[in-house]
């Protein structure tokens, strides 16, 4: 029995321990079709796992076919036994700040590859989903680093770790860890709605009030924040798509699948 006990223990610390690691892979435009504009893609997956397919890969090459380059982010995160037990067997996992540090060297990597990718270094932005919405706003509201994105597209995002109504305690537990979830000082420091300033850079919001993971009221409060603010941004809300569709064609419905048309019309306009 105790030589079960020890290996149920032992794999349950090398899942935890064997978490997704940094690391950024690109899908550059070709040279006809090449925008200058980049992007830096954080999939979803409530800070504990990674939706690479859709929200990453499929996004990514998407943007690639638009002539824009994306940068797929696979940042630190808990890890699917956290998704499953919340960190109930031993309270292990990667947190808060390793995912920031992620997007933050993202960034930097970017920038400095920007003259010979041919991108305008004027024009790189980061895009998330979910969990990786709610990241993609720390990029500029916590980044530490003089390498700040210009623009910034939350898909469904979470956005608020404070708002006991509205909180995805799954995402919250992910970034903070079993212990720093109860911690009102970390849940307030990493509410992005309190952390919205007048110098945010143009907002590209998306979400559906059918949202069976993040309820909208998410975005809601994101919206009022730059509003408040000044912060010239889009917000659309729309009534079906659910949530997790990315940039699929197959996925959530053809109502919300309209947000690549009006993204591509928005950034067309915002680097004119």
């Amino acid at each position: 029995m105790r030589s079960v006990i020890i290996l149920f223990v032992s794999t349950i610390f090398a899942l935890s321990c064997s978490a997704t690691r940094y690391k950024i892979t690109p899908y550059l435009a070709d040279s006809v079709s090449n925008t200058g504009i980049a992007v830096v893609v954080c999939p979803g997956g409530s800070y504990s796992w990674l939706d690479m397919k859709t929200e990453g890969v499929g996004v990514a090459e998407w943007l690639q076919s638009q002539g824009i380059n994306a940068f797929v982010l696979r940042y630190h995160v808990a890890n699917v036994t956290a998704y499953c037990f919340g960190y109930r067997v031993l309270g292990l996992g990667n947190h808060y700040p390793k995912m920031l540090t992620d997007v933050e060297n993202a960034l930097q990597q970017v920038y400095s590859m920007a003259d010979s990718l041919h991108i305008d270094k004027n024009c790189i932005g980061v895009m998330g989903f979910s969990a990786g919405g709610h990241l993609t706003m720390m990029s500029f509201t916590h980044n530490r680093t003089p390498y700040k994105p210009h623009f910034l597209c939350p898909m469904y995002p979470v956005v608020t770790f404070s708002d006991s109504r509205y909180v995805h305690k799954r995402s919250r537990r992910g970034a903070l860890g079993v212990w720093g979830q109860w911690k009102e000082q970390m849940r307030d420091s990493l509410s992005i709605e309190r952390h919205i300033t007048p110098d945010c850079p143009p907002v590209f919001l998306v979400n559906c009030v059918d949202d069976p993971v993040v309820k909208y009221q998410n975005s809601e409060l994101l919206d009022s924040a730059l509003t408040a603010n000044g912060v010239p941004h889009k917000y659309i809300q729309y009534k079906t798509g659910g949530h997790g569709f990315g940039a699929s064609e197959t996925k959530g419905t053809a109502e919300c699948r309209q947000w690549k048309k009006e993204f591509l019309q928005w950034i067309s306009n915002l680097n004119q």
